[in-house]
This record gives structure tokens, sequence and C-alpha cells, in this order.
């Protein structure tokens, strides 16, 4: 089984970190990415820019690799765009790894060679098989020695439903509702949202991104009407930490959005949980909360309410996954909103990643669940840790080689959820921050 491919999900950021670290460690590394292109995700958010700068974006084998090939290192200090990244980062080390990556390949499934789910007999010693389909509706089974599952969470948005599920009418609104950042410098983009009554649904970084650009928006076509619904009880700690914060992109976007709610540009209804969408006749939305409470004559919804995890296609695997955040059990305790009001994020690796199943692991933005938030930086030193342990390197995985910034927002669902008491604390130390900011 040694001269089997060690399979990496997703070209993404951690992705492709991952293929490099187990280039340096003697592996020989298969990235399979469903999209045409290193970055796929990433190009579409490419109008947002990132917290982090160029130095904490390129991994460390990952530059290795490159810089062999004459690639010129970006400036650390600067703050690249999503387009950016994938131009001048991911695409290039995508063509350094050659042939170990391969586009328009999705993966529709792995298992266990010979085995479902249920058989325990001889079932660490078999390969994976990994299950993958072409574009062109073509299927094919790729064996492997070892599968880490980088995919992301992109794809598979939380609904604008209260529930974690649909609210009642929202598939059927899907024209009217983005659960993406609008780039509002595309001409046919602004055009949907001017002089509209836009709701932005969710509190974290995405949506204060959304709440600045659409408050610009409304400075240009003054008709435009912006209404920010928090299903907490208060805005609180929502705008993170201002110029405290050791990511300051993250902070001053904190401070754009707190300067445009209280501008009047922005209408905020917190405690609303959205239960229905009721259509009227010309076309125009009513969010209905929980409560009964209403916010009518809704042109446009942008919901930013976070992502989840697709594990449809793991199921033949024997994963261990917390019960409320679907995230490794050894990560979840620290992660988890209901119980980190304030706190640190602890850098973590293969340990804290394993699953009962042998050479299995989830890493990057997917080994995160549904908890709100992540940094590149956190994946990169995953991908580090487990590669070292497949190279039977323990000491280096267990080794810590990060240093996280701290002071942020650290809340998303769960215990900010509730009202002024658990909202009202301030700013939270926390080393993690979703990576958008306004470009």
């Amino acid at each position: 089984m040694n001269e089997l491919p060690v399979v990496v999900i997703g070209a993404g950021p951690v992705g492709l970190a991952a293929a490099a670290e187990l280039v340096e460690r003697g592996f020989e590394p298969l990235v399979l990415e469903r999209g045409a292109e290193a970055g796929a995700g990433v190009a579409e958010w490419n109008h947002v820019r990132l917290f982090s700068a160029w130095s904490e974006l390129v991994a460390p084998a990952a530059g290795r690799l490159l810089e062999d090939t004459g690639w010129a290192r970006p400036d650390g200090d600067a703050y690249p765009t999503g387009s950016d990244w994938a131009e001048r980062y991911l695409r290039p080390l995508a063509t350094a790894l050659g042939d170990r990556v391969r586009f328009d390949a999705e993966v529709v499934g792995v298992a266990r060679r010979g085995r479902d789910r249920v058989v325990d007999s001889g079932r660490d010693e078999e390969s994976f098989t990994v299950h993958v389909r072409a574009v062109d509706g073509s299927e094919e089974r790729i064996a492997a020695r070892a599968i880490i599952d980088a995919s992301g969470t992109w794809s598979t948005p939380n609904p604008l439903g209260g529930e974690g599920l649909p609210a009642v009418g929202e598939r059927s609104a899907v024209d009217r509702i983005a659960y993406r950042v609008p780039d509002l410098a595309d001409p046919v983009v602004r055009t949907r949202y001017a002089g509209r009554h836009v709701v932005v649904a969710g509190s974290g970084h995405s949506a204060l991104t959304a709440l600045v650009a659409l408050s610009g928006l409304a400075k240009d076509a003054p008709d435009t009407r912006i209404s920010w619904v928090l299903r907490r009880g208060s805005v609180g700690n929502t705008f993170g930490g201002g110029d405290a914060d050791q990511l300051p992109a993250r902070g001053a976007l904190g401070l754009r959005a707190q300067a445009a709610v209280k501008s009047g540009l922005i209408t905020v209804v917190t405690g609303f949980r959205t239960e229905a969408l009721e259509r009227d006749d010309a076309g125009r939305l009513t969010l209905v909360s929980a409560a009964g409470q209403r916010i009518e004559q809704v042109d446009e919804v942008v919901t930013l309410s976070g992502f989840r995890p697709d594990l449809t296609w793991l199921s033949e695997l024997r994963l261990e996954l917390d019960p409320t955040l679907q995230a490794p059990v050894a990560l979840a305790p620290l992660i988890d909103p209901n119980v980190h009001s304030c706190g640190t994020v602890y850098p973590h690796g293969a340990q804290e990643l394993a699953h009962p199943e042998k050479n299995f692991y989830l890493a990057g933005m997917k080994s995160y669940g549904r908890a709100p938030t992540f940094l590149a930086m956190t994946g990169y030193e995953q991908v580090r840790s487990i590669a070292a342990e497949l190279a039977g390197d323990h000491e280096a995985a267990t080794r810590v080689e990060l240093r996280m910034a701290e002071t942020g927002v650290c809340g998303g669902a769960g215990l900010f959820d509730e009202p002024d008491d658990a909202a009202a604390g301030g700013c939270c130390a926390a080393p993690k921050a979703e990576v958008l900011t306004l470009s």
C-alpha cells in the first residue's frame, strides 16, 4: 500500500499546502479538485480582501516549493483580495505541483477497499477507494494510502432560517436571496441592490463586510434601505476589538461597520430568528420571526450566517464527530462557541484531527464543522502536523510551530445568541477570524 498516493481533496489553500508538505516528506500526493482551477472557491469571492497579510497566507512548505521555480514572493505586509490570492499564489502552486493536481474531478464517495462502514475484519490494512466523477459524468475509483479532506465548506452555506433549516418559503425565494457577499463593483450586481430594501442577516465578519459595502452604495443611491437582522439579543461585541485587534484589518472592518450603523444608514433589528418568508404580488418579501415580528417590503436578502460541512459522501467512513459542531471530537472543545465566549484556540494537528478511520483526516475549514471562524495559518499548521504523522515523525506532529493573533470576535452562534448579558462583554481574545473583509 505504500506505493499508493495520499489523496488530498480540494485544491484550495489548505489542500495545496497539504500537498506541498507531503512532497517534502517524500510522499506522492494526488489533489482532486472539482473546479476547473486551483482556488475555485476563493475565486467566487475574488472581490473581497483578506484580514491576513501575505506573510500569513503562504504556507511554509508551499513557499519553499514555489521559490525553487523562481516565484516572486508578494510583499508580506500587503493584504490581498481573493483574486490576488488565487492568481499570485494558489495557481502558481498548483502549477508547481504539476500532474499531482487534477481538476474537474469531483469526489462523490470514499470507502475502504472491499469494506463498507460495518465491516471490522482487516479494515485498517486495506487501502481507501476514492470515487471520482468527471464533468462528463464518467466515474472512476482511485486507491489511496491515506486521505486528507480539505474540501472546505464554501459550497454549503447555512440557510436564513433560525432553526438551521430553510425558513418556510426560503427555497421558493432563492431568486431574491444571496448567500455570499455581493460584488458591488459589478454593474449588474450593483443595479440589483441600488435603491432597494436590502436585509443583511448575520453577525460575523462577512455580514460586516456586506454592511460596509451596502452603506457605501446607500450614499450613492439614497433610496437604498438596509436592515441588519441579528439573532442575538443585542449588537454587543459584534464589531470586535477595533484598534486593539492583533489582526488590524479585522479591527478596521469592525470600526467601519460600527460607523455605518451610527450614521443612520442601517436599521438594526435584534432578537430576530427568521421562521418564514412571505411573498406579495409584486414579488417583495416579508420576513417573519418565530416571535411574530415582521420585516416588510424587502427586495433582497443577503444571508451570511456561516457554513457547514458536507459529510454525505463520507458516509462509509468511521468518523468521530462532535454532535454539536460536527468537528472532530478532540478539536470541538477548543472552538465551541457555546462554551467559549472568549479564549484561546490553541494550534492543533494530527492528534486532534484523527478519527477511528486510520489515516483519514479532515483539515482546513471543514475540520471546524459548524464553528464560525477560521484562519488559513491554522490550516497550514494542521496539514504540517498531519504530514509528519503520516511519515511516522510523531515528535514533529505534536510540536507547535504556530503563534496565533489574539483579540477579536470569537462568537457566532451558541452563547452569543443569548440576550444582552451574554453579548455585553466587549471585545474578546481569540486566535480565530473569518478571513474576509472589504476590498
